[in-house]
């Protein structure tokens, strides 16, 4: 189903852009497809560029301050500088390459709460350029990502929330200036654990599994956060019982650490 938005008149041309995108629904490492369609209007003017990207809004830490902060992180140009005459059509078809780090923002057909990551499309007239609304594409998990969130859900844990963070979590092969954590709450079975957040940092060959575990903050004692980190292929992930995987991590670190 083609999702449109028309973004704003440029300057006193009149001219207009407006993004469709054939399909919604994607996949990291996948192809986001559609088309630029720019209607001239009542002079000619001359486009010095035309460009799409994927955008995502995500939380910065400054400080004692928490901000939001729209970062472009893949872009695409379409063709170089033209003359658009007054009243033209012109029809330009793009493929956007999905980047293999991007947040999901799908779990099982549902939107996680707090994802927004789109194609948004800059249309350059007469030296000002102007940047459209944000067309929302749905990011939906690969096999192994569903394979580890399924394994979450089977243990009885609950989604809680989803946040994307300016910054770079240690020791993977991230490259984008931003990651995402899944947070989750814990089954009853775990009652010393707060809860339990979930990064996927993928490439083309595999992807790091990042957890971290929160500790309840006791009446004589703090909170602490435990990591624990893996690697899984794209194409060996079914060799695995995940869920038995998880448990007897999360059930080692809180025995060792009186937990439960």
């Amino acid at each position: 189903m083609a999702f449109k938005k028309l973004l704003a008149s440029l300057g006193a041309g009149g001219a207009s852009v407006e993004t469709v995108l054939t399909e919604v629904n994607v996949v990291p490492g996948g192809v986001v497809q559609g088309e630029v369609r720019i209607q001239g209007g009542s002079v000619n003017q001359a486009v010095e560029g035309l460009s799409v990207g994927l955008q995502a809004r995500v939380e910065v830490e400054s400080g004692d301050q928490e901000y939001k902060q729209d970062i472009e992180f893949a872009e695409v140009r379409l063709g170089g500088a033209f003359e658009l005459q007054a009243g033209a059509v012109h029809v330009v078809p793009f493929g956007l390459e999905i980047p293999w780090e991007t947040p999901v923002t799908m779990i099982d057909g549902q939107a996680l709460r707090g994802m927004h990551i789109g194609v948004t499309t800059e249309l350059a007239i007469a030296r000002a350029v102007d940047s459209g609304d944000l067309d929302p594409v749905n990011v939906h998990p690969l096999p192994a990502q569903q394979a580890i969130l399924d394994a979450f859900v089977s243990l009885g844990f609950r989604f809680k929330n989803a946040d994307m963070e300016r910054g770079h979590i240690r020791g993977t092969r991230q490259r984008l200036p931003f990651y995402q954590e899944i947070e989750f709450y814990p089954p009853p079975q775990y009652r010393g654990l707060n809860q339990v957040e979930l990064s996927f940092v993928a490439d083309e060959h595999a992807m790091d599994v990042v957890l971290e575990m929160d500790k309840k903050a006791g009446l004589f004692s703090e909170g602490s956060d435990t990591y624990r980190s893996f690697q899984v292929g794209h194409h060996d992930w079914q060799g695995t019982d995940w869920a038995a995987y998880l448990n007897q991590w999360l059930s080692e670190v809180g025995s060792r650490r009186n937990w439960f």
